[in-house]
C-alpha cells in the first residue's frame, strides 16, 4: 500500500549521522501540513507503526525539524513505563534535544520559561494523579507553540459516560487541550474494552443498519513494509499441537480427549490451553514446545552467537518451573516479574547478553527493547490479540551492528506457542493493519479474531497429518524467502 503524500515541496531535514526512514519523512510532512492548514480537530494525529519502526525517533525528528523552522517551540512526552521513558531520554540526547524528566515532588520550579530546554517527559500515572497541579504549573511556565506526544496512546482510553473514570485519558485530554498538535503513537491501535482513545481521529461508518465509529490512523506503517525494507525481522511460527486429556485416569473415572488445534467449543478451547501450558500435563505439549524452542535457539546461534530467547509464562509459580527446566538443560536464565525489586536490573543484564533465556510474566511487552531476541515461547493463557502481538514482536527488532551482516530480507525470528485456534488466527494477520471499530455499548462486540482468516490468511503447513504434530506458519510478505529455507 502506497503512503499518502503530505509533501509541501520543502526540503527533507538534514541531520548529521541520521537518515530518516521514508515513513518518518512522511510524518514530518504530515505534521507540517497540519500546522499550516489548521482545521477543527486537525491537531490530533495518530500514527500506527509496529515495534522497530522508529516511532520514538520519528516523533523527535519531526519536532526537531519543525522547531528549526520556527513552527514549534516545546514538546511534552507522556508515556507509561520507566523503560520507555529511558528510550525517549536516549533518543532526545541523540538529537541534541534537552528532554527533562518531570519529578512530581519537585514540580517545575527548576524550569524557566526561556530556559535551555526543549521538552518535558511525564508519566501517565503521574499526570493523572497531579493533573490540577500540573495544569497550573504548565500554564505559569508558558510553552508557546508546542507538541504533545502520547506514547502507546491506546492506553489513554476515553469513556463518554464517565470521563474521569479513565483517569489517564482524561488527564491527557485536559492537559494538552491547548497544544498546537497532539501526536499519538501506537503499535496496537485497539483496546479490549471497546473504548476510543486520545489523539485519534474517529470516522463514522455504516455497518449493516448501525452507524459506528472507526479509529482512523493518519499514517499506518505495517510490519510487512518494514520487513521488506529490512528495518525489522520477519517472524516464523511453530504451533505445537496435541491431544489434551480431561478427567482423572488414576481414579479409573471416564476421561475425554480434545484436539488442541481443532477444538471449536470455546469453554473447551480455554480449558485445553490451561492444560497445554503446564509442564507436567500428560499431553507434554509445553515440554515439547520448550525443547523445540531450545533447539531452534541453538541453531540460530550458529550465525547469531549472542541471540537469546524469551518465555512468556502464566504466573510466578509457572515461571519458576520453566526456569528450573531450562536451568536443568544447562541454560543461563533470568526470571523477571513485577513483584521483583531486581527486575529492572535483570532485564538490563539480559539485554547486555548475560543470560540465554528471559522468563517473564508481565514485564516484556511494550517498551522492552532487546534486539538479541530471536526466539519467543508463548506459554500463557492470555489470548487477547494485543497481548499476543506485543509479546511476539519483541523479536522483530534489528541490532544496528547486524544490519551489515544480513541480507534483506533479514533472517527470521521464531515464535513457539501451543496450537490454540485463537493464537493461530492472530498469527495469520500479525503483519497486517486491521481497523479498530468502536461499537455502541449495547452491541455485542465480535471476537477479536473475526476477519483475520479471510483473504489475507496464511497457508498452514502441517508436518504431521495427525493431531499432535507441529503447525508451521510463515509470512505472506516473503514467500520466496521462506521457500529457500524449506
Amino acid at each position: 500500500m502506497a503512503f499518502p503524500s503530505f509533501d509541501l515541496g520543502l526540503p527533507a531535514p538534514a541531520l548529521p549521522g541520521i537518515r530518516p526512514r521514508q515513513w518518518q519523512t512522511r510524518l514530518i510532512q504530515l505534521l507540517r501540513a497540519r500546522l499550516l492548514n489548521g482545521q477543527p480537530g486537525g491537531h490530533d494525529v495518530l500514527i500506527h507503526a509496529g515495534p522497530g519502526a522508529g516511532k520514538t525517533l520519528g516523533a523527535l525528528l519531526s519536532f526537531h525539524t519543525l522547531q528549526r523552522e520556527g513552527r514549534l517551540e516545546r514538546f511534552l512526552v507522556f508515556c507509561h513505563r520507566s523503560s520507555i521513558a529511558r528510550q525517549w531520554l536516549g533518543a532526545a540526547e541523540r538529537l541534541n534535544l534537552r528532554l527533562v524528566e518531570w519529578d512530581p515532588e519537585r514540580g517545575l520550579a527548576d524550569l524557566e520559561p526561556n530556559g535551555d530546554w526543549d521538552g518535558l517527559l511525564l508519566s501517565y500515572q503521574g499526570a493523572g494523579r497531579h493533573r490540577s497541579h500540573l495544569a497550573t504549573a504548565l500554564g505559569q511556565l508558558g510553552l508557546g507553540r508546542w507538541l504533545a506526544i502520547a506514547d502507546e496512546v491506546h492506553h489513554l482510553g476515553l469513556d463518554p459516560d464517565e470521563p474521569e473514570a479513565a483517569a489517564w485519558g482524561f488527564a491527557f485530554s485536559q492537559l494538552t487541550d491547548r497544544a498546537q498538535l497532539r501526536l499519538g503513537l501506537t503499535g496496537t491501535p485497539f483496546r479490549a474494552d471497546n473504548l476510543a482513545f486520545c489523539a485519534a481521529r474517529r470516522v463514522r461508518v455504516r455497518e449493516g443498519d448501525q452507524i459506528i465509529e472507526r479509529i482512523a490512523p493518519d499514517l499506518s506503517v505495517e510490519p510487512r513494509q518494514l520487513i521488506l525494507a529490512g528495518d525489522v525481522r520477519p517472524l516464523e511460527f511453530r504451533f505445537q499441537d496435541g491431544w489434551v486429556e480431561h478427567g482423572r485416569p488414576q481414579t479409573s473415572a471416564d476421561t475425554e480427549t480434545s484436539p488442541l488445534s481443532a477444538e471449536v467449543r470455546e469453554s473447551w478451547r480455554a480449558r485445553n490451553l490451561r492444560r497445554a501450558i503446564q509442564l507436567g500435563d500428560s499431553s507434554s505439549i509445553a515440554l515439547r514446545l520448550l525443547l523445540n524452542a531450545r533447539k531452534r535457539l541453538e541453531r540460530v546461534r550458529g550465525s547469531h552467537p549472542e541471540a537469546g530467547g524469551l518465555v512468556i509464562a502464566r504466573d510466578i509459580a509457572h515461571a519458576r518451573r520453566i526456569t528450573g527446566l531450562l536451568e536443568e538443560e544447562g541454560d543461563r536464565v533470568h526470571l523477571v516479574h513485577s513483584q521483583d525489586p531486581e527486575a529492572a536490573t535483570r532485564l538490563a543484564a539480559f539485554q547486555a547478553g548475560e543470560a540465554d533465556w528471559l522468563v517473564s510474566i508481565d514485564m516484556c511487552a511494550e517498551g522492552f527493547d532487546a534486539p538479541r531476541l530471536r526466539v519467543v515461547a508463548y506459554l500463557t493463557t492470555v489470548v487477547t490479540r494485543s497481548r499476543f502481538v506485543q509479546a511476539i514482536t519483541r523479536a522483530v527488532r534489528m541490532a544496528g551492528d547486524r544490519a551489515g551482516m544480513e541480507a534483506v530480507p533479514r533472517d527470521p525470528s521464531y515464535v513457539f506457542a501451543p496450537a490454540d485456534p485463537l493464537l493461530i488466527s492472530y498469527a495469520r494477520s500479525w503483519s497486517l493493519s486491521e481497523p479498530y471499530l468502536v461499537r455502541p455499548r449495547l452491541a455485542v462486540p465480535e471476537p477479536e479474531a473475526s476477519g483475520s482468516a479471510g483473504a489475507g490468511a496464511l497457508p498452514l503447513e502441517t508436518v504431521d497429518e495427525r493431531v499432535g504434530g507441529i503447525i508451521r506458519l510463515g509470512g505472506p510478505e516473503l514467500p520466496g524467502f521462506l521457500q529457500q529455507r524449506a
